[in-house]
């Protein structure tokens, strides 16, 4: 279904420096996107992976290309370089949402009791290709939510220009940041939302794209 489709995949967290030494980060591992390339990849699709910082194993058969970036200027770059050459887009990274205005070019010493670091927003990725994104491209978001999950992942979906959002829950046991399963739903721009049971990532990453390839021939 999906054999010599052109996609590119996020993954993981972006660490945004605050000196040489110390940055701002998430927990992201970057497991749930890993999975989703491999799987695109055994689909027959032809995936770049853009990925943040993970201790995971990379190894040379997961998909076409793999682009290690570190902070969410270096993702964004990267994207934006390779967006215009692909028809599936899934944004699964934790990027930043702020860093720090001002980066210190040597380590900063423990002199104060109070250390204040002024931020500024990083650049939205996701909201940048939904907007720009052409008739023949198929992109996907996620939401990691704390609260008022459902609301949260239709505005994300809608303010975003997405075609379909995968929503989970740090509610949920199991699911989310440094765990190898997960528990997510589904939701598109017909108004359909599909719940699934906690699974491992693999298994999850299964569900995704078998829901992409299903829109994708719907679309054809």
């Amino acid at each position: 279904m999906l054999k010599g489709k052109k996609c590119l995949v996020t993954a993981g967290p972006t660490y945004e420096a605050i000196d040489p030494v110390r940055f701002i980060g998430n927990r992201s591992s970057g497991k749930m996107g890993i999975e989703i390339a491999k799987k695109l990849s055994q689909e027959g699709a032809e995936v770049i992976l853009v990925i943040g910082p993970t201790s995971q194993p990379l190894s040379e058969d997961i998909c076409k290309e793999i682009i290690r970036v570190e902070s969410s200027e270096e993702m964004y770059l990267a994207v934006m370089s390779h967006i215009n050459q692909v028809e599936i887009g899934v944004f699964s990274a934790a990027v930043a949402d702020y860093k720090p205005k001002l980066v210190a070019t040597e380590k900063l010493k423990k002199n104060e009791n109070e250390l204040t670091i002024e931020l500024v927003k990083t650049k939205d990725i996701l909201k940048e290709v939904g907007l720009n994104k052409k008739p023949n491209q198929f992109i996907v978001g996620f939401a990691l939510e704390t609260n008022n999950e459902i609301d949260n992942a239709i505005s994300k979906l809608n303010r975003k220009n997405l075609d379909m959002i995968v929503l989970n829950s740090l509610k949920n046991e199991g699911a989310g940041f440094q765990h190898d399963t997960n528990q997510i739903s589904i939701l598109d721009r017909e108004n359909n939302l599909i719940n699934f049971e906690l699974k491992t990532k693999t298994e999850v990453a299964k569900d995704i794209v078998n829901y992409i390839e299903t829109k994708m021939s719907r679309n054809d």
